[in-house]
């Protein structure tokens, strides 16, 4: 399947990952700043591969090659343009979290891959964990009963350095800030496992130490299911002196979960009413990642390739996407008019919030 990688910023060495363990044929790759496609290819050791086309402009790219697939990893802000052009020209597509920067660029997403019948994916690669996916099998066989309540903590650090290396992050049109960048990998976990039906979120968002940024390092907000659960969101960039965890709590009647480590990775509590031997193995699991963006992307790709050959949706489709990123949008929503915000959310950007702090 001829692949093409656009964008070669920090986490497109887990597409590159990906593609070569997935064994794509890598045909092109695309950043407007050289070096940068140089670095990365060079750090899989590609940068000899003369079939690797280099391009500055991606319209180009799509124009000169034929590509099945297309990732897009660029600043988040540019992710609903390039995705819309490639699915214009019948490319499936993996696109970086968050999807689009605005609800309006989501629901057209969806919209146009479903008339030109190509797959998207939102890379939320976490929901391949190994702790999550035996989280999702007790949840889909009830085994939970009712739930009460569930958690996301998403504690990391960013310090000055992160934002310098480029300029982008922070910004309202290109970014957000610690929930749409840090901790929507959790806020997707979170409403997926509770139900993903929401009454209301009410949202507090703060910049507390980054004032050299436009948007928040704090947010904090407690989210209504229809199903009558609830839950809190807590994620922020203030952790001194670095990452200290990613977790996820789910309680219900009959069962208790929490993963934690440092990106939903280990399972550290795992009760069960009706306790099976396969429960007693779950206990402490633990899967060893080398960065706290896991080992999902290999997986996701796997399942994107087996989705456009088979015909059917992508396990983490497009409206997955568009979830995770409107649950965030609620809870800015929430902090620009200080009141508790009703679903679904429409017509609602990441730039609506310029001039918040």
């Amino acid at each position: 399947m001829k692949y093409a990688l656009i964008g070669c910023g920090r986490i497109a060495t887990n597409h590159v990952k990906a593609v070569v363990n997935n064994n794509l044929e890598f045909v092109a790759v695309c950043d407007v700043i050289p070096e940068h496609m140089e670095e990365l290819l060079a750090k899989h050791d590609l940068q000899g591969d003369v079939g690797i086309k280099r391009y500055a402009d991606y319209k180009k790219l799509i124009e000169e090659n034929e590509i099945e697939l297309a990732g897009i990893a660029t600043e988040s802000g540019n992710h609903a343009e390039i995705a819309l052009y490639c699915i214009e020209h019948g490319i499936n597509v993996i696109i970086e979290k968050p999807m689009a920067m605005s609800l309006d660029d989501a629901e057209a997403i969806i919209k146009l891959s479903d008339e030109k019948g190509v797959k998207v994916s939102a890379c939320h690669q976490n929901r391949f964990n190994v702790a999550v996916q035996e989280l999702r099998r007790a949840v889909e066989a009830g085994r939970f009963g009712r739930m009460s309540h569930g958690a996301i903590h998403v504690r990391w650090n960013r310090n000055k350095g992160y934002y310098t290396q480029a300029p982008w992050r922070g910004t309202w049109a290109q970014d957000g800030g610690a929930l749409m960048n840090q901790c929507i990998h959790g806020i997707d976990l979170l409403r997926w496992m509770m139900g993903d039906d929401i009454d209301e979120v009410y949202g507090v968002t703060r910049q507390q130490f980054h004032d050299y940024l436009e948007a928040e390092d704090i947010g904090m907000a407690v989210v209504k299911f229809k199903n009558g659960a609830v839950a809190t969101i807590e994620g922020t960039t203030n952790v001194y002196p670095q990452n200290l965890e990613e977790t996820l709590y789910v309680f219900g009647e009959n069962g208790t979960v929490k993963l934690g480590g440092k990106s939903t990775n280990n399972i550290d509590v795992w009760d069960f009413a009706d306790e099976t031997d396969e429960d007693k193995k779950n206990k402490g699991l633990e899967e060893e990642t080398s960065n706290v963006y896991g080992n999902g992307h290999t997986s996701l790709y796997a399942d994107v390739i087996d989705a456009i050959q088979n015909d059917r949706e992508p396990y983490v489709n497009a409206r997955a996407g568009k979830n995770a990123l409107e649950l965030v949008l609620a809870i800015y929503k929430s902090q620009k008019e200080g009141k508790p915000v009703k679903f679904p959310v429409e017509h609602f950007a990441s730039v609506d919030m310029t001039g918040e702090f």
